[in-house]
Order: structure tokens, then sequence, then C-alpha cells
């Protein structure tokens, strides 16, 4: 099996070192094609308006001048040979959990690992410390998991308590919650008057009970939530059909 590992924190970031290192010591054959920087919040996005550019490091992993998704896309279609089974994003720096898919980068950069023969999966630490933690959960739920098998265009989401190993209590198979929107952006002024903005901080857990994968973690559980690929509401198909009519 070929991995092909990605994130949103750029290609030296920790979190993705320590899992290329995890992976490779367990005989996992990978490549990791990453962007050049942090690109968090970079979301679906591809780029379209230049051309990218690829840099090999002395470590054999691909750098890119693009977001996440341009950088599986091109992992995909043009830099691994042979062609990966399953993409693999994180260990992102922090949390990825309910509202955060929509803009996650991690979650992007798996996303586009979809069209695979294996599901891909979105992998993150909540916090900056215990990545060793998160990887040695992965290598766990990669043997679990082997011979699992999921709906096209689907993945799995995980989060991971920033905890030393031996103290994560278990795995738990969530749902997304749901958080209170964020603050007002924050206006600031350059020393040369000109106005400019800060995105606040995403708002605090709203939907966050028990069974949403913001309980899960903050109980010390592993959150494992499978997300489907087609955003449409088919209860809702009906009731337009109706107001159309």
């Amino acid at each position: 099996m070929k991995l092909l590992l990605s994130n949103d924190d750029g290609v030296q970031a920790k979190g993705l070192n320590t899992l290329a290192r995890a992976l490779s010591e367990q005989g996992y054959d990978i490549q990791v094609v990453a962007p050049d920087r942090d690109r968090s919040g970079a979301s679906n996005s591809l780029t379209l308006d230049r051309p990218l550019h690829v840099t090999t490091l002395e470590n054999g992993a691909m750098s890119i001048d693009g977001t996440p998704t341009d950088c599986v896309h091109l992992g995909m279609y043009s830099l691994c040979q042979p062609p990966p089974n399953r993409v693999i994003s994180g260990i992102n720096a922090g949390a990825n959990l309910g509202d955060d898919v929509l803009y996650s980068g991690t979650v992007a950069a798996a996303m586009e690992g979809r069209f695979l023969d294996d599901f891909p999966i979105a992998i993150s630490l909540a916090g900056k410390q215990h990545f060793e933690t998160a990887a040695q959960v992965l290598l766990a739920l990669l043997l679990k998991l082997k011979a699992l098998s999921l709906p096209a265009r689907t993945l799995l989401n995980i989060n991971v308590p920033d905890l030393p190993y031996d103290q994560i209590k278990g795995y738990q198979i969530t749902r997304l919650g749901h958080r209170h929107r964020s603050d007002h952006p924050v206006k600031t002024t350059n020393p040369r008057g000109k106005e400019s903005f800060w995105i606040s901080v995403a708002g605090h857990g709203a939907d966050a009970g028990e069974g949403t994968d913001f309980y899960a973690v903050e109980q010390g559980y592993v959150s494992i939530t499978p997300i489907q690929m087609d955003m449409t509401a088919p209860d809702l198909m009906g009731l337009l059909s109706e107001a159309l009519t």
C-alpha cells in the first residue's frame, strides 16, 4: 500500500513529520506532498490563476507553493509513481471539530483523495504537544480498519486528545457537533492609517453534548467521525418540489 501524506500546517510541520516517521518505521510506503507554508483554513480551494511549483526536499518530501488540495491533486495525478492507494492528512496541530471541517485544509486534503481505492483519513491533535500519541492512534486504527470498506466519497475525521498515549481512554464513533459563531473580526490600523482585519478565533461548542466529537475529545477519547461529501439535503427535495409546482 502506498500512502500519500499531506497537511495544511506546511511541509516542515512537526505533526506531519511525526506521522511520516511513524508510518515509515512500520514499513509503509509513503510520499509526502505538502504546502511550502502554513495554509490553515484554505478549505478545498484549488490554485487556478497561476502555475504551481514543486520542490523536492532532501528527505524526499515534496513541497508545493499552493493549497493542501493542490498538493493532493498533484500528488495523486502527477507526482506519485505508482499512484497512491490512500491519502492521510495530518497530524494537524489543533482539533478539527464540528463546523471546523468546512474550513479545514486538513480535512480538505483528505477529501481530495476520495477517488482512490481506500477511503481517506484526516487526523488532528487537539493541541500541539503529544503528536506521538496521535501517530500511535493512527497506526492502531490502520490495522483495525484494514478490512473496512466505506461507501464512495466518504472519509474518516479523527481527533485525538492532547494526552500521553497511556491516558487515552479509547475510541468513540461520533457525529459532528456545532460551534457558536465566532466573534466579530478584529479591526486594526497600521502606522500609515490603513485599516485591516483579523478573523477571530472559532466559537466555542454549542452542540457539544454526548455523542459529538467535541464531547469525546473533552472526555479523553479519540473521536472518529465518518463524513460523506454529498451535501444534498434529500428531506427538503419534496418540500421544494411542492413549493415550485
